[in-house]
């Protein structure tokens, strides 16, 4: 029997896209060390496909020990060579220090702001506007030593970790997302 239930176009019918969109995207998330995964694969993604990455995503947690902050922030040039050399994860110079940055920039909010996640899902429900309030995220990540957080990862951002409902309408997980929010 195959299933029937609409979903956003942009899934297809690719197991692992259909996986992830049935599961993950859009859930409410909280957990610094989970926000942390997202913020790091999304930037990750700058300039590729989804999938590019999602097909990766086991590699990244494994040579970034499952996100967590702490760990991340501790490595070392020694570290960026051997997660460079390594085909689990986008071999991108950049976006691999750009994580070991973030982690240190987590734990500064940390220190200074308290949980990252109260901080990031603060900045992403401060306006009403989604366009609006992914600048004004970006602007401040930026100002607080966060790296590859321009204004589209931090859209993406907040939809995949449930800040905002971007299912279509339509879609079979819009309602349970709405509901997962507090919404309906």
């Amino acid at each position: 029997m195959s299933d029937t239930r609409t979903r956003c176009s942009w899934c297809g019918d690719d197991e692992l896209y259909v996986d992830y969109h049935d599961l993950d995207w859009g859930v409410p998330v909280r957990g610094d060390d989970a926000l942390f995964e997202l913020l790091s694969l999304e930037g990750a993604q700058a300039g590729l496909s989804w999938i590019t990455v999602l097909r990766r995503r086991e590699g990244y947690r494994r040579l970034f020990r499952d996100f967590h902050v702490a760990e991340v922030a501790r490595f070392d040039d020694a570290s960026v060579d051997v997660i460079a050399s390594d085909a689990g994860v986008i071999r991108h110079r950049q976006k691999i220090d750009s994580v070991i940055t973030n982690a240190r920039a987590i734990i500064e909010v940390q220190r200074t702001q308290g949980p990252f996640s109260e901080y990031l899902w603060a900045l992403g429900l401060a306006d009403g506007d989604t366009i609006a309030a992914a600048a004004t995220m970006s602007a401040r990540l930026r100002k607080d030593g966060f790296k590859f957080v321009g204004p589209t990862i931090c859209l993406s951002l907040m939809q995949a970790s449930g800040m905002v409902n971007a299912h279509a309408p339509e879609c079979f997980r819009f309602d349970e997302i709405e509901a997962m929010r507090g919404r309906r």
